[in-house]
């Protein structure tokens, strides 16, 4: 399997080719029990019922992009290791999307372990698969991470990207298509 710390591959290079990676993994439930783009497309939904801009809807839609990656590149999931999902769909996407999308996306995980570590009984209202990725992304932060984390810029829109993360598993919830955000990404990836 390519990793980005291996140079296995390049960066996004067009709006197309992401699309592209939803429309051939998407299918994949990966550790939740809805699929990969019924989870994106119900963040983005939640991200624009709540009147972000357009850059935190397209970090809502794109946030799990790592995952469909390790997909990509033969990997199955869920795997007993932490693979930085965060970390490399941010950077995948750095080449076509500014900090404003790819800032929440890098964040998103550590926001989960903020939010775990400052709100008492969080973890236990958490996904089956979302409580398994938290112990395998560290459990969650001590004080000191929690004090880091509130410094960073960034943090209360990675924040809000983690609560539209944990809602945004409804099977069954009909919302508008991946075509429907095609425009904005075009838009997004020409500023």
């Amino acid at each position: 399997m390519s990793t980005p710390e291996a140079g296995g591959w390049a960066p996004a290079t067009s709006v197309d080719e992401v699309l592209g990676l939803f429309r051939r993994f998407g299918a994949d439930r990966y550790d939740e029990e809805v699929s990969q783009l019924d989870h994106a497309l119900q963040c983005a939904a939640l991200a624009r019922r709540d009147g972000a801009p357009d850059e935190l809807v397209a970090a809502a839609l794109l946030h799990d992009v790592g995952h469909l990656l390790h997909l990509r590149d033969g990997g199955r999931g869920p795997v007993d290791e932490d693979l930085a999902h965060e970390d490399v769909g941010a950077r995948w996407l750095s080449a076509l999307f500014g900090p404003a999308v790819t800032g929440p996306i890098e964040l998103h995980v550590e926001a989960k372990r903020y939010l775990c570590a400052v709100e008492p009984g969080l973890t236990d209202a958490l996904s089956a698969g979302s409580r398994a990725s938290l112990v395998r992304q560290g459990g969650p932060l001590d004080q000191v991470g929690v004090a880091a984390f509130e410094a960073r810029a960034g943090s209360p829109e990675a924040v809000a990207l983690r609560r539209w993360d944990d809602a945004g598993k409804v099977v069954g919830l009909h919302v508008v298509p991946l075509d429907a955000y095609e425009a904005m990404l075009f838009d997004l990836a020409a500023r």
